[in-house]
């Protein structure tokens, strides 16, 4: 058993502990906490244990028992995944992971160099294995990622052109995102472009991002200029086949980001998440040697199989392909799309 330890218990750390959960090669040790809310106390009432960041007398306050500091959890973990607000997880690797000789997992907020490796499985899952320190790329490189290497694999790429239109913030966070505004980034490329060639090298992408006054998902339209002439059809064939990829359909009356994450909840899937990139089939097209579709990405789900995997790339779990296998029958992610939703 993978004996693993989640630093941070918010929107990503929290499911990844469930995941954890799951997992039959894997045990949950604990998570970390150190102010009081909703989340900390539901893991309280999952039986998570629960270590302090700080010096957990917050928690103590509220009656949520504490099974020791943040140094104790690590004490008895192989590997940690930290899901700590951005640039925290640097500081961890250099206080607590290196001297401890600990393996972690860290998320698409930290910058690359944080990582031996960038990962997303289905992508590069080999060239993680055994890596100390991995990086689970952004939700958006994520979405980029998986979709743009099934057109890699069917026609080559030369160029890809992408705009991530964003959700303002999370549907929980009354703190952040536009009000009655789009706000464009205003850096070209957008961070998305060099980000999935962590995971793509050799594939040329530029990319723009913008947000908007939205919570539920995030919107990419991508132009790839392809080395082969591409065909809908067959790009249509090989989505359904590819995992973690789900083709949607106006004759199903998916529309929109809205309809989507219903579609999630009627799925019976846990917190009414969408882990797949789900593409439009009436947004794909195909101009001279161009292909373009539009796609929908849940912000808070995509990455989570891609934690698990990287903690069994991480711990030297050489087959990439099963442990996609393990991940997707644990979280209820079909291998394949049998038929349009």
């Amino acid at each position: 058993m993978i004996k693993v330890g989640v630093v941070g218990y918010g929107t990503i750390g929290k499911r990844v502990a469930d995941a954890v959960l799951l997992q039959e090669d894997m045990e949950l040790v604990g998570v970390t906490g150190r102010s009081y809310n909703w989340k900390i106390k539901s893991a309280f009432g999952k039986q998570i244990p629960i270590y302090a960041s700080d010096d957990g007398e917050e928690l103590k306050k509220h009656n949520i028992p504490i099974e020791g500091t943040f140094e104790d959890l690590l004490e008895k973990v192989d590997i940690v995944v930290d899901c700590s607000p951005k640039k925290i997880g640097q500081a961890h690797k250099e206080k607590y992971y290196i001297p401890q000789k600990i393996k972690a997992i860290f998320q698409g907020g930290e910058k690359p160099e944080v990582a031996d490796a960038s990962i997303v499985a289905q992508c590069n899952y080999d060239e993680c294995v055994g890596k100390d320190y991995i990086r689970v790329v952004s939700c958006n490189t994520t979405g980029l990622s998986r979709t743009l290497q099934e057109v890699d694999k069917l026609y080559g790429i030369k160029e890809v052109y992408a705009t991530m239109i964003r959700r303002g913030a999370d549907p929980w966070d009354i703190r952040h995102g536009p009000i009655n505004s789009i706000v464009p980034v205003l850096e070209l490329p957008s961070h998305h472009g060099p980000d999935v060639r962590t995971v793509l090298p050799h594939v040329e992408i530029f990319t723009t991002a913008l947000s908007t006054s939205q919570t539920l998902m995030h919107v990419h339209t991508v132009t790839v200029e392809c080395k082969n002439h591409p065909n809908v059809d067959e790009f249509i064939e090989s989505l359904k086949k590819a995992t973690r990829v789900r083709v949607v359909a106006n004759n199903s009356m998916v529309r929109s980001t809205a309809e989507i994450m219903e579609l999630a909840k009627d799925l019976g899937n846990a917190r009414g998440d969408m882990p797949e990139i789900c593409i439009w089939k009436e947004a794909i097209g195909v101009h001279s040697n161009k292909l373009l579709f539009i796609q929908a990405v849940h912000q808070e789900s995509d990455v989570i199989c891609e934690n698990i995997d990287a903690i069994r790339a991480a711990t030297g779990f050489k087959d990439g392909k099963k442990s996609i296998e393990m991940t997707n029958k644990s979280l209820g992610i079909p291998m394949e799309q049998k038929e349009f939703s």
